[in-house]
């Protein structure tokens, strides 16, 4: 059903079209790039979020054990097409439908060794391949709530999916909880693999030197994965605030969204045109991906977008630079955001008053991006502690 409704709107969305495109040309591709009878470490992931998430574990592999081959795929096109070309990787491919007869035939052609999944993929035929096959199996930055199908009356049919799991690296003791009600011990805390990625930038950021000179000397309000609800509520905020400058990188980059932007922002520029652009802005659009992660170490404060709609994005990447946030009310999914919210490194709003409020208070509050970084740090680990427990399983 899913692959039907998305060749039905594949004419009309270009990731839809994607979508497909990408999944018509995959076995074609597998077969150029892999060779079957050696063996690969396969690493899954649901999007370009995922893939930060998972990427520390995946470089400490390939770091001590170089000979090691490595498969990624991915569910989304956002992240297929900003990883496809990964260096590390011998293929990256979109992750083929989850049906049987596909999933016998991806296991087939990339003889994994072992398989790990981040976060929030579980996929029935999949996962019973990899166990048929007796295909070490594991999920980490794991994170489980009770209102998730698993632990619901009718959720049997999901939870069968979780036993074919060989270990679950969890991010907090409720995790543990829930799965222990499932009669699933095979779990630990290792916490979130994010935080070690965040780090890293951080403490190696990728210099954006059109970026450096757009801020100049001035304070920057830097606004990351926005969507237009979020959108219009910086607004008001840079009218009030002239002095500052305001970075705005949206989480989707069409040609519509940009022009509802250049409307709501007429005097911004788009970073594509930073070069020519002589008058001078307080507003950039970033009208690419993959850059926000560096932006933020130009910040002072950021706003982090989602918070209006399904849930925010990452705030990790800002606050590991040292600088407070602010999101929406829709926070609830993350871990982080309910510690950095108590911390007084983090603030929730949920109008245009709420988002001035929340800004003047950071303004007088100095110590707050300071003891965002410090949080950042002392999160650190999780890779170190997968990884001694993988590497047992590396052939």
């Amino acid at each position: 059903m899913y692959s039907l409704i998305v060749r039905m709107v594949a004419p009309f969305n270009l990731k839809a079209k994607r979508f497909i495109e990408g999944r018509n040309n995959v076995w074609k591709e597998i077969s150029q790039k892999i060779n079957p009878n050696e063996k690969h470490v396969w690493f899954h992931f649901a999007s370009l979020g995922e893939f930060e998430q998972g990427r520390p574990v995946l470089e400490k592999i390939k770091a001590l054990h170089p000979e090691k081959k490595i498969v990624i795929t991915f569910f989304s096109p956002s992240g297929y097409e900003i990883r496809k070309n990964y260096a590390l990787a011998e293929g990256v491919f979109y992750l083929p439908l989850d049906t049987k007869s596909n999933a016998s035939k991806f296991v087939k052609a990339i003889n994994p060794e072992i398989a790990v999944f981040t976060k929030y993929e579980f996929w029935h035929h999949y996962f019973k391949v990899l166990s048929l096959n007796n295909v070490p199996l594991f999920l980490i930055s794991g994170i489980f709530r009770p209102n998730q199908i698993f632990f619901k009356f009718y959720g049997g049919f999901n939870r069968n999916i979780l036993k074919r799991i060989s270990w679950f690296f969890v991010q907090n003791e409720e995790s543990i909880a829930l799965l222990k009600r499932l009669n699933l011990e095979n779990a630990s805390i290792a916490g979130d693999t994010r935080f070690d990625r965040v780090a890293q930038n951080a403490e190696h950021p990728v210099d954006l030197p059109l970026i450096r000179e757009f801020c100049g000397d001035a304070k920057v309000f830097i606004a990351g994965s926005t969507w237009p609800a979020d959108e219009q509520l910086l607004k008001t905020l840079s009218l009030s605030y002239p002095d500052w400058k305001f970075i705005i990188a949206p989480h989707e980059i069409g040609a519509d969204h940009l022009d509802q932007l250049d409307k709501l922002f007429p005097t911004a520029i788009r970073y594509t045109g930073l070069k020519e652009v002589q008058e001078t802005s307080n507003i950039l659009i970033i009208d690419n991906i993959g850059m926000l992660s560096a932006i933020y170490q130009y910040g002072q404060m950021a706003y982090i977008g989602g918070g209006f709609g399904q849930g925010i994005h990452n705030t990790l990447e800002a606050v590991a630079y040292g600088i407070p946030v602010i999101f929406g009310p829709k926070y609830q999914k993350f871990q982080e955001a309910h510690d950095l919210i108590r911390l007084g490194v983090a603030k929730t709003i949920k109008d245009e008053a709420g988002l001035t409020a929340a800004f003047q208070a950071f303004l007088e509050n100095q110590e707050a991006g300071t003891a965002a970084k410090f949080y950042v740090d002392q999160q650190k680990g999780a890779t170190e502690t997968i990884y001694r427990k993988i590497k047992d399983y590396l052939i």
